[in-house]
């Protein structure tokens, strides 16, 4: 059986009856209002009811195991309660009842008692029912449901195989890990948990409208988590991509008896070698924020196992990071024109995915860093020297070290910012007269025609 990944809830369990041997059932809360009628939805340890002796649930004794039934009555007014009672008996042995009653149950609601563990033994098989009670009238008995009590978990841990990727070794990625589980002699195992990350308990059921559960099947609700053994105690088969095209890789398997007991752990580990698309253009010296040509060439031997069909292309550029999804041609080969507009530089991470889903690790490329603050001079006050004096009035030119500059923003020692508009050659001049004789800051940083705002400068000098 193949298989491939759910999210999870859990029910709150209702309260606790009195527990003993024929105990009577406790007068309703609400007077009588309605004809009982026989419970027909009933459920045991967030389980369905299972009425063949033959084919009893299996549910974890390590705890108290709840049984719970839907409280029905004809005719009743609205808010109705009334009380349910339900009776169990190990079947091996029908003359020892154990008798529990919950005396508050809404009308339309789910109705419930707790089992003791000390109540039951493991490795027994019980029967139960239920019926609504009312004003001193009873409901038929619902029909019976039968459990087994299975509170030992897998003494094995499975045991897991690949046929095409070795625990331990490294091997060359592009095919699905194809994996085989097995439950190493352990005769009722009925399936297995598996995940690339952490395992988590399996949820059985979460709450539905009246309290009532809504059963989960793991095998068939969550698929790309948990896989049915094709006979108990057997076998299955998965089909995975692993989590990342290159590097080592985990998966983590454990078994699940019929009461979803749950065995130790196993870890798979093995290693994909690095496959990643080669990233190059043809320009000897890209420039900045300039549209480049990039050609992205996949691994030959990812080529080899499944055709690449797209590159996922990240552009990383601070504000201006972006994601591309690019197609291939009929030769794996995809292009893409990339603005290298990234202030402090710009790097591109390319993965391929082929054919058969199978992702490669990233091809990267990157412009190194880029120097995009403004050059800034002044005729009066020079950077890092004291010269000049309070009203003494000086010039500050900003020229770019970038082409495309548009404006440039600038404030002195952190005040109000004022934006001037770069002129020939993408330089401007700003004349600026201080009012005090000590250190000042002159922050200026340059945004560009297409409005990327660049690396920005401190320019400090001192006052006479």
């Amino acid at each position: 059986m193949s298989t491939t990944r759910g999210t999870r809830a859990r029910v709150a369990l209702a309260s606790l009856g009195a527990v003993g041997l024929a105990l009577a059932v406790a007068t309703p809360a609400i007077a009588a209002g309605g004809t009982p009628a026989t419970p027909t939805q009933l459920f045991n340890g967030l389980r369905n009811c299972s009425t063949d002796p033959a084919a009893p649930s299996f549910l974890d004794g390590r705890g108290n195991i709840t049984l719970e039934g839907v409280a029905q009555e004809a005719d009743a007014p609205a808010y109705q309660r009334v009380a349910e009672q339900f009776r169990l008996w190990p079947v091996s042995d029908p003359t020892q009842v154990t008798t529990l009653s919950n005396s508050s149950v809404l009308v339309g609601n789910a109705g419930s008692v707790i089992v003791p563990s000390a109540a039951v033994a493991d490795g027994q098989t019980y029967a139960w029912q239920a019926q609504v009670t009312d004003g001193g009238v009873a409901s038929d008995w619902s029909a019976t449901c039968y459990y087994t009590v299975d509170g030992t978990p897998p003494a094995q841990a499975p045991v897991v195989s690949s046929a095409n990727y070795p625990q331990g070794g490294w091997d060359q990625g592009g095919a699905p890990v194809q994996f085989t589980l097995d439950a190493a002699g352990v005769g009722d195992v009925a399936g297995f948990e598996y995940s690339w990350n952490d395992l988590t308990a399996p949820v059985l059921a979460h709450t539905g409208p009246g309290g009532i559960p809504q059963i989960n099947d793991p095998y068939s609700d969550f698929p790309d988590t948990f896989v049915r053994a094709t006979t108990l105690g057997g076998k299955a088969t998965l089909s995975l991509m692993p989590p990342r095209g290159s590097g080592p890789v985990t998966l983590q398997v454990r078994s699940l008896d019929r009461a979803f007991n749950i065995s130790e752990t196993t870890r798979y580990q093995f290693f994909i070698k690095p496959s990643v698309p080669s990233v190059t253009t043809p320009v000897p010296a890209p420039q900045f924020d300039e549209p480049t040509p990039f050609k992205f060439t996949p691994d030959p031997a990812l080529q080899a196992v499944s055709p690449v069909v797209s590159y996922t292309v990240r552009i990383q550029a601070g504000p201006n990071s972006r994601t591309v999804t690019v197609p291939a041609g009929g030769n794996g080969q995809g292009e893409l024109n990339i603005r290298l507009n990234g202030a402090y530089g710009t790097d591109i991470n390319v993965s391929s995915t082929s054919a058969n889903g199978w992702v490669s690790g990233e091809g990267q490329w990157r412009t190194g860093y880029l120097d995009s603050t403004p050059t800034v001079s002044s005729d009066v006050y020079l950077e890092n020297g004291t010269s000049g004096g309070v009203g003494v009035a000086g010039s500050f030119t900003f020229a770019p070290k970038v082409k495309g500059v548009a404006s440039y923003t600038y404030s002195f020692n952190g005040g109000p910012a004022t934006t001037v508009s770069a002129g020939d050659g993408g330089t401007a001049t700003i004349s600026w007269t201080p009012t005090t004789s000590d250190y000042q800051d002159l922050t200026v940083y340059a945004t560009t025609g297409d409005g990327i705002v660049l690396s920005s400068y401190d320019y400090g000098f001192w006052v006479n």
